[in-house]
């Protein structure tokens, strides 16, 4: 069967490595972010940011299946999405939970989906249960980035991990459904997030040469700051 899977893998082109796919990702957020801080009537900038959340969802989703240390990839998360919470917080008196939280959230229920198909009980299988619906209660109380499909995003991506059907297009295409879901809660804006999928489909499944582990956290809270930066400086020589 994994010759078959390996096979059928090798008949398309594969030629994005996660490094790359997390490089565009982070232009894309920033391209983005750029629309949101600096060029808020610019709507180009917006769309062409849409591309940014489905592929870091789907490397979340990688991450969750090639962790050595999940506790450690959990803590790197959402220790990072802690600070720049109380940053926000500090400067801002803003409550709105950042990527980093979803993203938190989301490798919570990750990993109780591998435990769910580890053990195969019925208890697992109502911890999963627990874990999405205690996550879709704190999005009821807490406004949270992306909301509660945005936190199951990468959950999707993850549901055929360790079956049969484990492979880049069914991985792809299951994020594809959840892209669906999270377009429909957000609004028409957010349907050109499905333009992201062929460079999913893309993706090789390694790495790359460099080791970006800790790019996405170290670039995050980096741009922000300095786009903020940028708007003061430019409110200041107004």
């Amino acid at each position: 069967m994994t010759n078959q899977k390996t096979d059928q893998y090798d008949r398309f082109p594969r030629f994005l490595s996660g490094n790359t796919l997390k490089i565009l990702a982070a232009i894309f957020m920033a391209i983005d972010h750029i629309g949101v801080i600096l060029l808020p009537r610019v709507l180009l900038l917006r769309l062409i940011g849409r591309l940014a959340m489905p592929i870091y969802a789907f490397m979340i989703a990688e991450g969750c299946k090639y962790t050595r240390n999940r506790k450690k990839y959990f803590g790197t998360v959402f220790g990072l999405g802690a600070v720049c919470q109380a940053a926000y917080y500090l400067f801002d008196g803003s409550l709105y939970f950042s990527i980093l939280i979803t993203f938190s959230l989301s490798i919570l229920i990750i990993y109780a989906l591998q435990y769910w198909k580890e053990k195969k009980t019925v208890l697992s299988g109502l911890v999963f249960g627990a874990a999405v619906a205690a996550v879709y209660l704190l999005n009821q109380v807490f406004e949270i980035d992306y909301g509660f499909w945005g936190c199951m995003l990468p959950v999707f991506a993850a549901l055929a991990h360790g079956t049969e059907s484990d492979c880049i297009p069914m991985n792809t295409a299951m994020l594809g459904i959840g892209l669906i879901f999270l377009s429909c809660s957000l609004g028409p804006l957010q349907f050109f997030c499905l333009a992201s999928l062929p460079l999913l489909y893309a993706y090789n499944g390694k790495r790359g040469k460099l080791n970006m582990k800790y790019f996405f956290y170290i670039f995050y809270p980096t741009h922000l700051v300095v786009l903020e930066g940028i708007a003061m400086l430019i409110q200041f020589f107004k």
